[in-house]
C-alpha cells in the first residue's frame, strides 16, 4: 500500500482518539473557560504557575530586575506575583524572540514520500539531537515506510517571499528507528550531508527537557511546520494551552494536515509537545462535522473538517517512554546525544535528581566560590598556601595565629601596605566548603569577578593583593568533624535520601530541618507537594526530602549542594564552639582599625552579620555587601547574635545581591523583613552558576557600589 494512503488512515485514527480525549475532558475545559471569562489569565494550579515563573526567571526570559520592579509596585501574594511574572513574559517579548524563532525554524524539515516516481509531502519532523529527528508514528509508522522517505530542510520562502534553496537529506533507518503508536511518535537517524557533518551542526537542534515549568494553561504556543505540504509556516499568537492531560496537551492554534510531526513551542522556543492531530467537531451522535455544519464524509477531504482544537503529545511523556525502552549501547548512546536536560543517559540507568560524589566520608559539593570542587570532609589538608605575616594577636581563648600556621592551617591573607590609602579596607569573606583550597587563588577569583563588574561599570579595577581575605575554611571543617563521633561511610550516605545523608547530628539537626522547611515555604511549596519536576523513577520519600527536592527542582541547584550549605549554616548557628572558632579565626585575620568594605557570600553573610557585633571600637563600616545569602530565612536570623533580623547599629549602606534561582538566597529580598534598610539588588546569574560569588560580583550594579566605597577612601 502507498505510504500516503497509510499515513492518511493513521492520521484519521489518531484524530478519532484525540476527539475521544477531548470529550472526556470537557468538564476541565469548561472550568478553564469560565475562569478565563472571569478574568483569570492563567487558570492553572498554584504549583504549576510557581514552577513556570521560576523557569522564566532561570532562563532569563523575564529579567529579574523587571520582575522585581513589577511585583513591588503593590503588595502581592506569592501566586499573584508569579502570575505577574507570567504576564510580563506574555505581553512583552525581548528582541531575541524573532531570531530565536528563526533558529528554531531551521531545525524543522518537510518529510517527503517517494511514491510512483513522485515525491509527496506527508508530514513534518524536527531535529532533537545532532543526528536524530522526531515526527509522528502515523507519519513514519515502521521502518519499511521510513525507507521510502527523505527530508527537505529550509523548504521555505526567503525574506523577500521568494522560494528559497532547500537541502535534501536521507534517513538512516538501519542506524536508528524507534516508534510508538500510543504516544504517536517516531525517532529516526538522519544521514549526514555530503560534507559528513551531523545535521544538527548544520541546521541546529532542539534541546528537549524533562522538567516541568515550560507552559501553563492560558499561555500561548507556537507551531512551525508544513501544513498541507506547503513551504514552512508558523502559527503564532491566536492560540493558547487549554487542557493538560497526563500524556497530551490540548491547545488552540491554526494547523492543517501536514503539520503532523511539528514541534509545539512556548514563547521561549522550548519544545513542549509533538503536534500530532487536530480535534474534529462532533455532533450528538459522535459523527465528524464539516465546516458548514454538515456531517463529514471520507470523500470530502480533511480540509473540510471542522477542527475545534489541536492535540500534542507531551515531550516529557515521550522522554519517559524513551528512558524505559531497552536498547543496545550504540542506540542508547544516540539517545544520550539529546543532552542532559532530556534525562537520558548513556548507561541506560534510571536518572536520579543528583549523583553524589565519591569521598571517603560525607562530602557534598563545594560552595560555589570560584572553585566548584572542594576538598572532601575528612580529607587531610595539603601543603600550606602562602600566608603573609599578620599580627599574632588573637581573642582570649583563641589559638594564636602563629600556632595555626605552624600546624599547616590556612588562616588568611592581608593586603599590601597602604592599600586604598591605608585607612579603608576591602575584605572578602567566603562561604562554606573552602577547606584545603589555595587562599591566593580564592582571592584572585573573587577579585576577577569584581574587576569584571567594575569594568562593565566603567570603573578602575582593583589589585587582588589589595584585599584582605580572612580564611576560616579549615577551622570550620575541623570544628564540624569534632561533632561527628563516627563519620558515616560513603555506602551508608548514598543508601539514604540526600536530606538525610547531609543531616547533622546533635542539636543542629532541628535547625537543619527548620532551614529546609523555611526555604521550601519561601519557595511556595504547596502542602504535601512532591518535587516539581519529571525525573524518572523517583522513590517515595519523606517530608524533609520532598522539601529539598522541591528546592532543587525550583532552582536547578544540586540537592547535595543545597543540603550541605544549610547543614553547615545550622551547625554554625547551633554550636557555640563552632561559631566561636570561626569568628575568632576571622577576627584574627582582619584589620583592627579603619573602615571596612565587607563583601560576604553564602555562609559568610551569616558569619559577617555576627562579626559586626564583635568589631572593636576603632573599626567602622563603610559598606556591607551580602550575596547569595540565607539571612532571609527565619531559622537563620532568629539565631544570629543580634537575636533577629536587625543588623548592628550603624548608618553604613548595605547592598544585598540575590538571584531568584539561587536556592540559598530563597528568603530574599530582605527589605521587607530586615531592619536597617538593606538595598536589595536582584540579578540574573547563569543557570549553572546561580550561587557563584564571581557571578554576583560581575554585575555592574553590585560592583559599582563596592567601587564607589573604595574610591571614597
Amino acid at each position: 500500500m502507498a505510504v500516503t494512503v497509510d499515513t492518511r488512515a493513521e492520521r484519521l485514527k489518531q484524530a478519532e482518539a484525540a476527539a475521544e480525549r477531548y470529550e472526556r475532558t470537557s468538564t476541565e475545559r469548561h472550568q478553564v473557560e469560565r475562569r478565563l471569562d472571569a478574568g483569570v489569565r492563567f487558570p492553572d494550579s498554584p504549583e504549576a504557575i510557581a514552577a513556570r515563573a521560576a523557569r522564566l526567571l532561570d532562563r532569563q526570559a523575564v529579567p529579574a530586575a523587571a520582575a522585581v520592579d513589577s511585583i513591588r509596585e503593590e503588595r502581592l501574594s506569592a501566586p499573584a506575583a508569579y502570575e505577574r511574572i507570567l504576564g510580563l513574559s506574555k505581553e512583552l517579548q525581548a528582541w531575541s524572540f524573532l531570531p530565536r524563532g528563526a533558529r528554531a525554524a531551521r531545525t524543522v524539515a518537510r518529510i517527503l514520500a517517494r511514491e510512483n516516481g513522485r515525491e509527496l509531502p506527508i508530514g513534518t519532523g524536527f531535529l532533537v539531537s545532532p543526528r536524530l529527528l522526531m515526527t509522528n508514528h502515523h507519519v513514519l509508522p515502521d521502518e519499511t515506510s521510513a525507507r521510502q522517505c527523505l527530508l527537505e530542510f529550509d523548504a521555505q520562502v526567503t525574506i523577500d517571499n521568494a522560494p528559497g534553496v532547500s537541502t535534501r537529506l536521507e534517513l538512516d533507518v538501519g542506524g536508528f528507528f524507534l516508534a510508538d503508536e500510543r504516544l504517536d511518535f517516531a525517532l529516526v537517524l538522519v544521514a549526514p550531508p555530503a560534507d559528513g557533518r551531523p545535521p544538527g551542526e548544520v541546521f541546529g537542534w532542539n534541546r528537549l527537557s524533562v522538567q516541568r515549568g515550560k507552559l501553563v494553561i492560558g499561555e500561548p504556543v507556537n507551531v512551525i511546520g508544513h501544513p498541507m505540504g506547503r513551504l514552512k509556516e508558523i502559527a503564532v499568537r491566536d492560540n493558547a494551552l487549554q487542557v493538560r492531560l497526563d500524556d497530551f496537551l490540548h491547545y488552540r492554534t491554526d494547523t492543517e494536515p501536514g503539520n503532523s510531526g511539528s514541534p509545539v513551542f512556548n514563547d521561549q522556543w522550548e519544545v513542549v509537545a509533538l503536534h500530532h492531530s487536530g480535534v474534529p467537531d462532533k455532533d450528538a451522535e459522535g459523527r465528524t462535522l464539516r465546516k458548514d455544519g454538515k456531517v463529514w464524509e471520507p470523500g470530502d477531504g480533511e480540509d473540510a473538517v471542522a477542527w475545534v482544537a489541536n492535540e500534542g503529545v507531551r515531550i516529557s511523556s515521550v522522554l519517559r517512554h524513551l528512558a524505559a525502552v531497552p536498547l543496545d549501547p550504540v542506540r542508547r548512546a544516540l539517545l544520550a546525544e539529546m543532552g542532559p536536560d532530556s534525562g537520558l543517559r548513556v548507561d541506560g540507568a534510571v536518572p536520579r535528581a543528583v549523583a553524589p560524589p565519591p569521598p571517603a566520608a560525607v562530602s557534598p559539593p563545594g560552595d560555589a566560590t570560584g572553585d566548584a570542587t572542594g576538598a572532601a570532609v575528612g580529607t587531610a589538608v595539603g601543603a600550606t598556601a602562602p600566608v603573609d605575616a599578620v599580627a599574632d594577636a588573637a581573642p582570649v581563648g583563641a589559638v594564636p595565629r602563629s600556632a595555626r600556621v605552624a600546624a599547616g592551617e590556612r588562616v588568611g591573607l592581608r593586603p599590601a601596605t597602604n592599600a586604598f590609602g591605608g585607612h579603608r579596607h576591602l575584605v572578602f569573606l567566603h562561604g562554606r566548603s573552602q577547606q584545603g583550597k589555595d587562599t591566593e587563588k580564592l582571592r584572585r577569583d573573587w577579585s576577577a569577578g569584581l574587576n569584571h563588574g567594575l569594568t562593565r561599570a566603567g570603573m578602575a579595577p582593583v589589585d587582588p593583593e589589595d584585599a584582605w581575605f580572612p580564611f576560616y575554611g579549615d577551622t570550620l571543617i575541623a570544628a564540624l568533624e569534632r561533632n561527628e563521633a563516627v563519620p558515616r561511610p560513603y555506602v551508608d550516605v548514598t543508601a539514604v535520601p540526600v536530606a538525610e545523608a547531609c543531616a547533622p547530628t546533635g542539636p543542629a539537626r532541628d535547625t537543619y530541618e527548620r532551614l529546609i522547611a523555611d526555604a521550601a515555604a519561601d519557595a511556595h511549596m504547596p502542602p504535601q507537594a512532591g518535587p516539581e519536576d519529571e525525573r524518572f523513577g523517583a522513590p517515595a520519600i519523606g517530608a524533609l526530602q520532598r522539601q529539598l527536592s522541591w528546592l532543587a527542582a525550583k532552582t536547578d541547584l544540586d540537592e547535595w549542594f543545597i543540603a550541605a550549605v544549610l547543614r553547615d549554616v545550622a551547625a554554625y548557628l547551633d554550636d557555640t564552639r563552632v561559631r566561636n572558632a570561626v569568628l575568632d579565626t576571622v577576627l584574627a585575620s582582619i584589620p583592627a582599625s579603619g573602615e571596612l568594605v565587607l563583601v560576604t557570600h553564602s555562609l559568610g553573610t551569616v558569619v559577617g552579620m555576627d562579626l559586626l557585633t564583635r568589631l572593636g571600637p576603632e573599626t567602622d563600616m563603610a559598606l556591607l555587601v551580602t550575596a547569595g545569602s540565607p539571612l532571609g530565612l527565619d531559622g537563620v536570623h532568629s539565631r544570629l547574635l543580634t537575636g533577629g533580623p536587625e543588623r548592628p547599629d550603624g548608618t553604613y549602606p548595605w547592598i544585598n545581591a540575590w538571584c531568584p534561582t539561587d536556592a540559598v538566597a530563597i528568603g530574599c529580598p530582605l527589605g521587607d523583613t530586615w531592619k536597617g534598610d538593606p538595598i536589595d539588588v536582584a540579578v540574573t546569574n547563569s543557570r549553572d552558576r546561580a550561587h557563584h560569588i564571581e557571578e554576583y560580583l560581575t554585575h555592574p550594579e553590585v560592583a559599582a557600589e563596592i567601587g564607589q566605597a573604595l574610591k571614597a577612601a
